[in-house]
């Protein structure tokens, strides 16, 4: 899955924007509004927590720790939850009160009884009433030895429920699913059924599984050895959304059962699970459209199932629909025949072996162009308006898939492979298989309005999802907490294919950008490791949907094939699909696979699992001595205030050194160390000049050079840069920013190697260099030293200068020339150089005065529109062109012109209006948010509105996703002092206990802090010589 914002590039960064496909970018949460039950909604119970009972002897946070141990917990329990006999499932008889009789006078040995009872509660309530707070809370006060009883739960008919823990039980295997679905677009309401046929691992009386705002009407259990019927009770906690089964007779190991549930429930609202909405065609007629969005946990509202990865089974699906609309799923359809008032029922194949959350549908008004790729049928759907842009995803896609199949020696399994494009998705998109669905923006594309960087967005976002196809959906992960395993392989070989069939597009110049702001991120103590065994709970799981496990681990694969070699690299994965395939895995399944590979010439498992089990990167600091490079390693880490040290991890990772020096060809030779340990020292083969370590950035590291070594490189930099290549430059410009801002190196001296830029053409290194320079101008000018800020400007602006008069407003060049001409261009008309706002606005006055008609450059249109949207007469026209353009391409650059407006009250306007998703779609919101918390007029306001509606904000989505981390992250990046330090902190200690706990709550304080402590550490200096 592709979480989305609008720049695929803006990944989350420390003082900046908040933003990745992640990234940008889809669970459940309890904040959400309460399910609707379209049938009888007072048959449904909610039971408060406080109602559940306490059983001695076991915590709930100690079981958490190990829910593996499933047979363990049973026996601890006494076996109760899953192997009760029929006297203890007939006990419940034992609780009711019998039934009332003449009053009795009470006997003095009752009276000393009764006496007892009310001291011994007292007793209880005192003790309660001392204990700390924490002593009841889910976590406990986390002391050492601390042991706290397990909660049973209580179902919502007031019986206990034989389940306790959030993981389900392993005693029973789903094998596969029979699903019929009737929606009805117009109530947003559905009927379902479905059947699931079972085995038994083990011995049982209950069945575990996931239902969530199910209305159950019907539920019943057939054996294998009879073919009869039986009605059976169901037990709901919605706390845990599990459902028990009671089953009629004990389920016995190795034995198939059948379980068939008949339901009834709302549409969702978007984004997730199965959800509805409505959008106005080209008639401005409205219409209405169902999909789904089930990563991660959102299946079980749709269906009563196994919603955890490692739950595989096949799915035959059949939906019953309006004649008007089109019905689509996971596999190809295999018969269509209509019903009684208008309706028709499609039957899909069976699918192959799959979990939960690649299970998808989609039924509305829609048109699809199709091409055959050997057998399978590849067809781009979207809205029937919108028919004209999908050629591009077309030719694309069946590029890729020739591509892939061809790398993994696994040919893609299905017959058919659909790509729908939806009017309303929060996700950039989703892999189901065989439905792969994404928002409209990433992948129609406009002619007219579609600029280079549209066109490499929809690659891209194309390429990651036909990746999952092997990564994610053939081989799965076991659990949420190896995610890596699945979005950093998409989005490794999202960007190694691009580089080998669309290398016109530069994709290296996008990867290269998202390493350095996952760096930025992971140099947070907030950070994580990417292979975590502490993910359980609904929000814990959503936020691993974040940059790190995205570029994080591709960053690993890449360093990894650059050590192992390309060819090595590929036997090894394509051994890991194959011995795996239709599996779940965990992370040293894929490392046996290298060490099958390498005959354990080199232990990969372990040399991979220090940058796997570990958060953070190393700084390696490099000091050569004639013939001799000394190098040593530590944790590199942003936050230097006393008392905050970084925790866990051993700060010792097995590092592939990669480097080169003026003593070499470049292009042909880099040289190799793997340095094991702390401090080590490489003996070079000739004297050089100049050393650069981490070649081409292939390493995941930053390197910190001696004196006279920084030296060597300014130097050579301004004699002749291209000796390096231009991502060794942009390496280089980061690294130093980095490390400037730790006060390793001196500002000046970060400041000085980026003046041979007067030289530079490649797009990498400046676009680095505007992102550090950025950084910095954004915190000066939110504190008011706009003087010291303008002088940056024209610091840099002096540097680029040559560069910024060579641009014409066109679209001609190399894709990446034209990105550079983007870049240059709106820096030179946000800070008002080189006559760019005079040229820019009368481009914008021609396009208006023609009612939009004229036909604006593509690559400069966001610019152009920037400008234009600084007047009164300006801003209301683009709003006006916003709501009746049907192109996304075109009314996502107006957007960002609206939301980059000076008027406080047209931002607000804007966060308003999308937050309600009247005229302006919500999943814009995030997008929306960061865009004008990222200009001094808006800022504070920005923080403002999300503090006044962080109720509805949550309602909305889900509490860990990470479109409410982009918000936060949005809203607070650019904080610098103590008094917004507290306020924001001060705030999220007022909600509740798992929001201030959330890791992108704490990542927004951290990076408030740094932002204070870059300031007290180089606020002084700059004053001084800029």
């Amino acid at each position: 899955m592709e979480p989305f914002t609008n720049d695929r590039l803006q990944l989350p960064r420390n003082m900046i924007e908040n933003s990745m496909f992640e990234e940008e970018p889809d669970v459940v949460d309890l904040a959400k509004e309460p399910c609707l039950h379209p049938l009888e909604p007072d048959e449904v119970e909610y039971e408060p927590r406080g109602s559940r009972l306490l059983v001695r002897g076991l915590g709930e946070h100690e079981m958490d720790e190990d829910e593996e141990d499933y047979e363990s917990s049973a026996k601890l329990l006494g076996m109760s939850f899953m192997n009760r006999s029929s006297g203890l499932r007939n006990s419940a008889a034992g609780y009711r009160q019998s039934p009332d009789g003449p009053c009795s006078v009470p006997s003095a040995r009752t009276m000393g009884v009764c006496a007892f009872i009310i001291l011994a509660a007292v007793s209880v309530i005192m003790v309660i009433y001392l204990l700390p707070r924490c002593t009841f809370t889910k976590e406990g006060c986390h002391k050492k030895n601390q042991s706290m009883g397990l909660i049973q739960p209580v179902a919502t008919n007031g019986k206990l429920f034989p389940w306790a823990q959030t993981r389900l039980p392993t005693a029973i295997m789903p094998l596969r699913y029979e699903l019929t679905l009737h929606p009805n677009l117009t109530s947003m309401t559905f009927r379902g059924s479905v059947t699931i046929s079972l085995q038994a691992l083990q011995a049982t009386w209950n069945i575990i599984l996931h239902s969530k705002c199910h209305n159950i009407s019907r539920a019943t259990f057939i054996s294998a050895a009879s073919s009869q019927e039986k009605q059976v009770e169901v037990l709901e906690y919605p706390f845990h959304e599990q459902i028990a089964i009671v089953a009629p007779e004990t389920l016995l190991e190795g034995h198939n059962y059948t379980l068939k549930i008949e339901y009834s429930a709302n549409i969702s609202s978007p984004y997730y699970g199965f959800y509805g909405i409505s959008y106005t065609d080209e008639n401005k007629e409205k219409k209405y459209f169902a999909a789904t969005q089930f990563e991660p946990l959102a299946a079980r509202s749709a269906f009563p199932c196994f919603d955890e990865p490692a739950f595989k089974a096949t799915f035959l699906i059949r939906i019953i629909r309006e004649e008007q609309y089109t019905a689509l799923s996971n596999m190809p359809k295999t018969s269509s025949f209509p019903l009684a008032d208008g309706l028709v029922q499609d039957e899909f194949s069976e699918s192959m072996k799959m979990s939960t959350y690649l299970v998808a549908f989609v039924v509305g008004e829609m048109k699809n162009l199709s091409q055959d790729a050997n057998g399978t049928l590849v067809s781009v759907y979207t809205v029937p308006g919108k028919i004209g842009q999908v050629h591009h995803a077309l030719e694309t896609t069946m590029k890729l898939l020739e591509f892939y199949q061809n790398y993994f020696e696994i040919q893609y399994p299905l017959k058919k492979l659909d790509l729908v494009a939806i009017p309303d998705f929060e996700a950039g998109a989703m892999e189901n298989w065989g439905l792969l669905i994404f928002r409209e923006e990433t992948l129609l594309y406009d002619d007219d309005t579609s600029s280079v960087v549209d066109r490499k967005l929809i690659t891209k976002v194309i390429a990651h999802e036909l990746a999952h196809q092997w990564f994610g959906n053939l081989v799965t992960m076991q659990w949420w907490n190896d995610l890596w395993l699945n979005e950093g392989f998409a989005t490794f070989m999202e960007y190694f294919s691009l580089e080998k069939i669309f290398e016109e597009l530069y994709s290296y110049e996008d990867f290269l950008d998202a390493q350095f702001k996952t760096m930025k991120k992971d140099s947070l103590n907030s950070s994580h490791p990417i292979s975590l065994s502490s993910v359980q709970s609904s929000e814990q799981i959503e936020e691993m949907f974040n940059s790190l496990s995205y570029f994080k681990g591709a960053s690993l694969l890449l360093m990894l094939k650059t050590y192992l070699g390309e060819d090595v690299f590929q036997r090894a994965i394509v051994l890991y699909l194959h011995n795996h395939s239709y599996g779940s895995i965990q992370s040293d399944d894929l490392w046996d696979s290298f060490n099958e590979v390498t005959n354990k010439t080199l232990d990969v498992k372990k040399m991979m699992k220090t940058w796997t089990l570990q958060k953070g990167f190393p700084l390696v600091t490099v000091h050569r001595n004639r013939k001799e490079l000394h190098v040593q390693q530590e944790r590199f880490f942003l936050n230097t205030n006393p008392g905050t040290q970084p925790s866990g991890g051993s700060d010792l990772w097995h590092i592939p050194l990669t480097f080169v020096t003026d003593g070499r060809n470049y292009s042909k030779y880099q040289s190799v160390s793997l340095l094991e340990t702390q401090s080590d020292a490489i003996n070079l083969t000739e004297e050089v000049q100049w050393i650069k370590v981490n070649a081409n950035m292939t390493g995941y590291y930053i390197v910190h050079y001696g004196d006279d070594d920084w030296e060597a490189l300014i130097k050579q930099l301004k004699i002749n840069p291209y000796v390096l290549s231009d991502k060794d430059r942009a390496n280089l410009i980061n690294n130093i920013f980095e490390l400037a801002g730790l006060g390793k190196v001196p500002l000046q001296r970060a400041f000085d190697l980026i003046d041979y830029l007067r030289n530079e053409n490649c797009t990498a290194p400046i676009t680095e260099t505007l992102f550090q320079t950025g950084l910095i101008y954004n915190l000066l000018e939110k504190l008011g030293y706009t003087d010291l800020a303008s002088r940056l400007v024209t610091r840099v602006s002096k540097l680029l200068q040559s560069q910024i008069q060579q641009q014409n407003w066109t679209d001609e060049g190399t894709p990446s020339s034209r990105e550079l001409r983007s870049v240059l261009l709106e820096f030179a008309c946000t800070h008002n150089l080189e006559n760019c706002t005079t040229t820019a606005m009368r481009l914008f006055d021609q396009w208006m005065a023609s009612n939009g008609t004229v036909s604006l450059p593509t690559d400069i249109m966001t610019t152009v529109f920037k400008v234009g949207a600084k007047t009164e007469k300006g801003w209301s026209f683009l709003l006006s062109k916003y709501m009746s353009l049907t192109s996304e391409a075109e009314k996502n650059k107006i957007l960002e012109a609206l939301a980059s407006s000076e008027d406080v009250w047209k931002l607000y306007w804007l966060m308003k209006t999308s937050l309600s998703g009247d005229n302006i779609r919500t999943q814009k919101l995030s997008f929306i948010i960061r865009t004008v918390g990222q200009r001094f007029p808006g800022h504070l306001q920005a923080w403002d509105f999300v503090k006044e509606n962080w109720n509805k904000l949550v309602q909305k989505f889900h509490l860990g996703s990470y479109t409410m981390h982009s918000i936060v992250a949005g809203s607070t990046h650019l904080f610098s002092t103590k008094t917004h330090f507290s306020e924001v902190q001060a705030f999220f200690e007022n909600q509740s206990e798992a929001t201030s706990r959330l890791r992108y709550v704490q990542e927004a304080l951290e990076v408030i802090q740094l932002n204070i402590q870059w300031m007290e550490k180089n606020l002084k200096t700059l004053t001084l010589w800029l």
